[in-house]
């Protein structure tokens, strides 16, 4: 072919390629494009050709190296299945090339293989050696198989990586969906939720062997389009992380680390919450154990219950529930152990003459029944079905099933309810005990309640030490004093005459009274006052006695001005009464030992 005939034939090539196809195509113009490897516009031509020529071993050697020559720019990843097809072609054809190129083919069309022109090391002449042809074929054969097997390799490995990473994805959505958090998780765990975890870890490390696999092959494959580099980021919040898709094709592989997550989960399982489980348990039976003691032996076991208060459990398993169940069945257990040693320390002070003494144990036994009642009541409203999901092990190993533990807490409820009511009316028997002193057959109010009709009146209630004031036989007044007694039986007791005429019953709610005692607290003035004057004075009625000798004296006074405070002076034995005009003015009386006015 001379110079003009191929570029006229490479004008109509680059020109009309849809009326060379129409034309028979020579091959002799065919290779000049062939030797150019211009190989993407001389395939069609060539196609036709060889449709034409079944013998021609040239074509057969140029459409081998064409179908290699495409496969070498195709995506391995994206086009994996046309690529290995052109490398089978390309064998294909190399295997007719090698089986029909002859010595003969060679010296008949020498022009054709100009590219095997190779100095003959004993001649110097340039040769094209018929050894050379097939050498190079059988490297391109073994070239083609080579990389047919490492792009197959390429897929498989890319494939199984990214099918590896999405199932451990799914897997971790799936516990994302099973669970509201990873507290709760921790809390729900069981050989389930290790064993998910466990395989989560597994096929996220299959990804990642798979993935340095194919990063190995891409390397010996050389260029591939892809240069994938995984870069994983750790899940720190087990509701938002983790979610993600990853885009393998990206050269920036951004992936979740989920084989680091369920690692550090399974820790927290295996090092925190079975352990803890067993410890909820234990506890629960030295709980059991402290009932038993308490029960058989009748002896109080506070001391035990402060000893095994585990303050450290507390904080361990408040960290995955606020509000854990065992702990609440452990306050309501400890409760009872605490009523019940109540009750076992006060048997002793529940016969005793002191009613403050008996009021105190009935208060602290009560408390022990509220605090039941109301940790048992707590219980009784929870969820049981969802405690049954979150704390099964423990209900599990101490009930045994739910429904044993919703009836063991009602048995707790209806047992404070009926304690509750016994030590109720206890409370109310001797609080109106402490409300009363008793003297033979009359009973003296401690208390002020102007409303009731009563014989007793008092004026004065000091807590614990004396009453006094006005006792009305059929209207006639006689002022009466009383030592309190913790066992509210009247002790000491003085009566003693006022001033008829002043004092009566209607007028009641006008009285007032003072006192005051000696240092050694065995003498004691009672003043007993009208705050409205009669005849321009103040009445009053003044009253000595002593623990020895009862009633010393009684006067009845008249005074201009309010009293305001009873002084008396050991020394000299008189006892002056403070009065207080309106305008604040101050004004003291005094009398002597016998109850007579000194000065004026």
């Amino acid at each position: 072919m001379n110079f003009i005939k191929k570029l006229t034939f490479s004008l109509i090539v680059f020109a009309s390629p849809i009326l060379v196809l129409a034309q028979k195509v020579k091959y002799k113009d065919l290779i000049f494009l062939l030797n150019a490897k211009q190989y993407e516009k001389a395939e069609p031509f060539l196609k036709r050709y060889l449709k034409d020529n079944t013998d021609n071993p040239n074509a057969f050697l140029y459409m081998a190296i064409i179908f290699q020559d495409k496969a070498t720019r195709m995506d391995p990843l994206l086009h994996t299945e046309i690529l290995t097809a052109n490398l089978d072609s390309a064998v294909i054809f190399y295997d007719k090339a090698y089986k029909t190129i002859t010595e003969k083919e060679l010296k008949r069309n020498d022009e054709y293989y100009e590219a095997y022109l190779r100095r003959d090391p004993r001649t110097g002449k340039f040769v094209i050696k018929l050894s050379d042809v097939q050498l190079f074929i059988d490297d391109q054969v073994k070239a083609c198989k080579e990389k047919r097997v490492k792009v197959n390799h390429l897929k498989n490995f890319f494939v199984e990586s990214e099918k590896a990473y999405n199932h451990a994805h799914g897997m971790y959505k799936s516990l994302q969906a099973t669970y509201p958090s990873d507290k709760m998780m921790f809390l729900r765990s069981d050989e389930e939720t290790i064993t998910k975890l466990k395989k989560l870890e597994v096929t996220y490390d299959s990804a990642v062997t798979a993935f340095d696999q194919y990063k190995k092959v891409s390397k010996q494959l050389g260029k591939t389009g892809h240069d994938q580099v995984w870069s994983a980021h750790e899940i720190k919040d087990f509701l938002h992380d983790g979610t993600s898709q990853a885009d393998f094709i990206k050269d920036d592989l951004t992936v979740w680390d989920y084989k680091r997550w369920a690692g550090e989960a399974m820790a927290v399982i295996e090092k925190e919450i079975i352990p803890l489980r067993s410890s909820l348990v234990t506890y629960d039976i030295e709980l059991n154990k402290l009932h038993e003691r308490l029960k058989k032996d009748s002896v109080s076991v506070k001391n035990d219950l402060t000893k095994l208060v585990n303050i450290l459990l507390e904080e361990r398993l408040k960290k995955y529930d606020a509000d854990p169940l065992p702990l609440a069945v452990s306050a309501m257990k400890i409760a009872e152990l605490e009523y019940q040693s109540d009750q076992i320390l006060d048997k002793p002070l529940k016969d005793s003459a002191n009613v403050k003494i008996r009021l105190s144990a009935i208060a602290r036994q009560l408390k022990g029944l509220k605090a039941i009642d109301s940790i048992s009541n707590r219980l009784a409203k929870r969820n049981f079905e969802e405690e049954n999901i979150n704390h099964k092990f423990y209900i599990s190993k101490v009930f045994g099933k739910v429904s044993v533990l919703q009836e063991s807490i009602s048995s707790m409820q209806e047992y404070a309810a009926r304690e509750m009511l016994k030590k109720q009316k206890q409370w109310e028997a001797n609080s109106q005990a402490l409300k009363w002193l008793i003297a033979n057959t009359d009973s003296i109010p401690l208390y002020n309640e102007s409303n009731r009709d009563l014989r007793f009146k008092p004026l004065a209630i000091e807590e614990e030490r004396l009453t006094f004031g006005l006792a009305y036989q059929d209207s006639l007044a006689t002022g009466y004093f009383y030592k309190i007694t913790p066992s509210r039986i009247a002790g000491f007791k003085v009566n003693f005459p006022v001033d008829q005429s002043v004092f009566k019953k209607r007028n009641f709610s006008l009285f007032k009274s003072l006192w005051v005692a000696s240092a050694s607290a065995d003498t004691y003035f009672l003043l007993i006052y009208s705050t409205v004057k009669n005849k321009e004075m103040f009445k009053a009625t003044l009253a000595k006695l002593n623990l020895t000798d009862g009633l010393v004296w009684s006067n009845n006074l008249d005074m201009d001005l309010l009293p305001a405070e009873l002084l008396y002076n050991n020394d000299k034995a008189e006892l002056s009464i403070k009065q207080v005009a309106p305008d604040g003015a101050a004004k003291i009386i005094v009398l002597d030992k016998n109850g007579k006015r000194l000065g004026n």
